[in-house]
């Protein structure tokens, strides 16, 4: 399977159209299709279904587009890193990073080394610590600010001082929003959004006890942003982390605090014996030197 054929196919799913997309690529009408059909050939697999207007992907070409498109991330990544391995250090640091209070660490990081070395530039991408661990396997995303609990087992990582603090979040009218804490007993019966992170819903279920069994989840989600909106259209409490809320307005939403309080620690975190461009090599650095320094 080609990168150059790869690159083909999803010109064809933007597109959605044989025609359109050889324009696109400056090739034939013919080439393209016979490519098309060798790259459905070589996968054993129907990828398109053809319309008399438009072609649109089967599932098994619903797949494809999107490990094709993880590859030519990938491929396009290693590309420029592999162009810039000189003296002159440019290129882009891929950081991970939840919805944290953590994400404070940030900004500092990336200005001094900005200042430092100024042809360097950063992707900045947000997801849960699962899916940015499983993006840094795949080598596409460099560096993770990851919220534990979480597995470290393959990772050099630097744990950060303070804690992230799990909070309910509910409309300012709620009455439970008269309360200094919310108990387990507090959120009997009421309609919740939980983290959709498996090992984060263990934590809470040793926190909620018996009760647990027992609650209403009406939603689960990836990101706190998403739960904030539910929250304030009055559909649901949300748990999330404190840190994600810092610039919500608190006439929309606010948010109370567990009680007893649960709270988790966030790290810094680098695959171990993972090949890394010269920029991400040098910020890695730069961070283990600028966050070691303050303990």
């Amino acid at each position: 399977m080609e990168i150059r054929v790869l690159r083909y196919f999803l010109t064809v799913v933007r597109e959605e159209s044989i025609t359109r997309a050889a324009n696109v690529l400056h090739i034939t009408q013919p080439t393209l299709s016979r490519q098309i059909a060798q790259l459905e050939e070589e996968t054993g697999a129907r990828l398109f279904d053809r319309g008399t207007r438009k072609i649109s992907l089967t599932s098994e070409g619903m797949l494809l587009r999107r490990r094709a498109e993880e590859i030519l991330e990938l491929v396009d990544k290693t590309e420029k890193e592999l162009s810039r391995q000189d003296e002159l250090v440019e290129g882009t640091v891929s950081v991970g990073c939840g919805d944290l209070g953590a994400a404070q660490i940030l900004p500092e990081l990336f200005r001094g080394f900005h200042e430092k070395y100024p042809a360097v530039t950063f992707d900045l991408y947000t997801a849960t610590a699962d899916h940015i661990k499983e993006r840094m396997d795949q080598g596409m995303t460099d560096i993770g600010l990851l919220l534990e609990p979480i597995s470290m087992e393959k990772y050099d990582f630097i744990r950060l001082d303070g804690k992230e603090q799990w909070v309910v979040v509910m409309h300012p009218e709620s009455p439970l929003a008269k309360k200094k804490g919310i108990t387990p007993q507090d959120l009997r019966g009421l309609p919740l959004i939980l983290p959709r992170r498996l090992s984060v819903q263990s934590e809470l279920a040793h926190w909620f006890g018996e009760e647990f069994e027992n609650l209403n989840v009406l939603f689960t989600s990836n990101l706190p942003s998403n739960s904030a909106i539910m929250v304030h259209h009055r559909l649901a409490y949300a748990i999330v982390i404190q840190g994600s809320l810092s610039f919500w307005d608190k006439e929309k939403i606010v948010c109370r605090p567990l009680s007893p309080e649960l709270k988790a620690s966030s790290v810094l975190a680098w695959k171990r014996k993972q090949p890394f461009g010269l920029a991400a090599e040098r910020f890695i650095e730069y961070a283990k030197e600028a966050l070691l320094r303050k303990e």
